[in-house]
């Protein structure tokens, strides 16, 4: 499986604010990573919409989580963002082609998505969240 872009940048999104005690702007996140602030605004908003970060508006405010990073299982994240990502088409629906009758290949390839959907889920946020020294030596460069 290859993330896409987007799905990067709220797993990375999502790090940073686990890494903090307090509320960020859209601006650090992109600064931090080297990204486009209307990438990160992207991913800010989805990641909002699914629920896992909040945007609190006015002087103060920024972005946070919206849950703890050990209730974040990134296999869910990775899952709601990029929707359903198979590793062929067919694996994903009841598309056939000429060997259907007889492909085995299928189900090897539907059982190593379960069992990588099951590893990413049993993962959370909280066990790839970097330190804030580490953050601190990534912004010092």
């Amino acid at each position: 499986m290859k993330l896409t872009t987007q799905t990067d940048y709220a797993l990375r999104t999502l790090m940073y604010l686990a890494s903090r005690t307090s509320r960020a702007k859209v601006a650090d996140v992109a600064s931090l990573f080297g990204i486009s602030i209307n990438h990160v605004a992207k991913a800010v908003n989805l990641l909002s919409r699914l629920g896992y970060i909040r945007s609190v508006r006015g002087i103060g405010g920024g972005i946070e989580l919206a849950m703890q990073p050990e209730e974040i299982q990134l296999g869910k994240v990775i899952q709601q963002v990029e929707g359903d990502v198979h590793l062929l088409a067919c694996v994903g629906s009841d598309e056939s082609c000429v060997i259907h009758s007889f492909c085995k290949l299928k189900g090897v390839l539907a059982e190593a998505e379960r069992v990588q959907l099951e590893y990413l889920n049993g993962v959370s946020l909280a066990d790839v969240v970097p330190t804030p020294r580490q953050l601190s030596q990534v912004q010092s460069r």
